[in-house]
């Protein structure tokens, strides 16, 4: 019987140069996209997983986001401030770990967006998640129906949900939509200070328990001001 996670880090350090002017005087997670700052937004699909306790790390304008979140209580929000260091997304786990317990947790980045489909995603991702086999479950976006998203796909997946890095020149049908739910095993050994997170999914994915789910509903990639309308619009057309 899988056990759902009950914490989770949020990502909110970013400097959200792409989201200039709107981050000027604004850290990006209070980017309000239908009239909800993006962190809340990430915040009340974590409450509505069972999440209890969430990690919030800090970076750009940090004491904005910790006056925003200090009344919060579903979930508890802990602030893990950077404010005089920039750890990068490794870094900022191996930081917050203390913070997170021996059992999975989700992990988001504060600027990603998405409209459930039938049954939420989070709960999906801590239904499949399987710490016998897997250190990292990725939720995977489809890149065709994917709002504000011009890349290549960052994994191929195969039919079990293992995923393969894309190759230089190849295009592949997935992109990572900023969800995730990790291992603390995983970071035994890992570096200290700066690093991306990116090479903790090498090493999982070497050791082949770098897994994905494919996203229920609509992903959004909220990385620049025309992004937010779009956002948006797809939004408000969900909810009407």
């Amino acid at each position: 019987m899988p056990v759902k996670p009950t914490r989770a880090m949020v990502l909110a350090a970013g400097l959200g140069l792409r989201m200039r002017p709107l981050t000027d005087n604004l850290p990006k997670p209070l980017v309000p996209v239908a009239g909800r700052p993006l962190l809340d937004h990430v915040l009340d699909k974590l409450a509505d997983a069972g999440v209890c306790e969430a990690v919030v790390n800090v970076h750009y304008l940090p004491d904005q986001i910790i006056d925003h979140v200090a009344h919060r209580s579903h979930p508890r929000v802990i602030i893990s401030d950077e404010r005089d260091e920039v750890l990068d997304t490794g870094g900022a786990v191996v930081k917050a770990l203390p913070l997170l317990g021996d059992a999975p947790f989700f992990h988001l980045n504060a600027d990603t967006m998405w409209i459930d489909g039938v049954r939420p995603n989070l709960t999906r991702m801590a239904e499949a998640f399987d710490p016998a086999r897997m250190d990292i479950l990725l939720l995977m976006a489809p890149t065709t129906s994917s709002i504000g998203y011009g890349g290549s796909g960052d994994y191929a997946m195969l039919a079990d949900g293992a995923l393969r890095r894309r190759k230089e020149n190849q295009v592949v049908p997935f992109v990572y939509a900023g969800v995730a739910i990790m291992s603390p095993a995983l970071f035994a050994g890992a570096p200290t200070g700066k690093f991306s997170l990116t090479k903790m999914f090498d090493r999982a994915n070497e050791q082949e328990r770098l897994f994905g789910l494919r996203l229920d509903g609509v992903w959004m990639h909220v990385g620049t001001p025309e992004a937010v309308q779009a956002a948006e619009k797809a939004f408000l057309v969900s909810v009407a």
